[in-house]
């Protein structure tokens, strides 16, 4: 039972923070605002949440660490570098569009974040993309990718698709996320496929 509340007191306070940075913005919107909206305390929300920061940050990552242990598992998994590729490119597309909410919420705020959390996600992103360079490392030495373009290049090509999600991509519209996610990488790897 006491897990259970403590899950949902959480839940709802990232519920609410969500939905309140989303319609309000996270400068606009007070931690008043937030445990009013989530039905709790200051001190419920403070139990779990040291801040408005921790928050945000919370709510980023759960995605960032669901994404890094799907990648995780299909590295281990291995095989060719394309299929290992593909398969990470649309998890990635596929995971972002199920949290747009929160990667739309986190990408419109991040700059607002302490040094300290900025300089975590920094972190953790990294250790994201240079795993991601080191599968298209892979491909690049066995001949499939081309190198005459800079990794950085390479891989601000496929995240700028997901990071401006929220810019172009309509749950309602005709695809689903993973047609979607299959088109976009499907994209990304023929641009990078060395010419035969």
């Amino acid at each position: 039972m006491g897990a259970m509340r403590t899950k949902n007191v959480a839940d709802e306070v990232t519920r609410a923070a969500l939905e309140l940075f989303s319609t309000r913005g996270y400068a606009n919107t007070s931690v008043q605002q937030i445990v009013e909206a989530a039905g709790v305390t200051k001190g419920a929300m403070y139990h779990y949440f040291t801040s408005k920061d921790d928050l945000l940050f919370a709510i980023y990552e759960r995605m960032l660490s669901l994404q890094k242990s799907r990648l995780d598992e299909i590295t281990a998994r291995g095989g060719p570098a394309e299929e290992v590729l593909r398969a990470v490119c649309v998890d990635v597309m596929e995971t972002s569009i199920e949290f747009l909410p929160e990667g739309t919420v986190f990408f419109r705020s991040v700059h607002m974040l302490s040094e300290d959390r900025q300089k975590e996600v920094t972190r953790r992103r990294r250790e994201y993309n240079d795993q991601f360079a080191a599968i298209v490392e892979r491909g690049q030495a066995s001949g499939v990718f081309r190198d005459d373009v800079p990794m950085a290049v390479l891989i601000a090509h496929f995240f700028s698709d997901v990071h401006y999600l929220s810019h172009w991509y309509r749950p309602e519209g005709p695809e689903t996320k993973t047609e979607v996610a299959q088109q976009v990488t499907d994209l990304f790897l023929r641009s990078i496929r060395k010419e035969t």
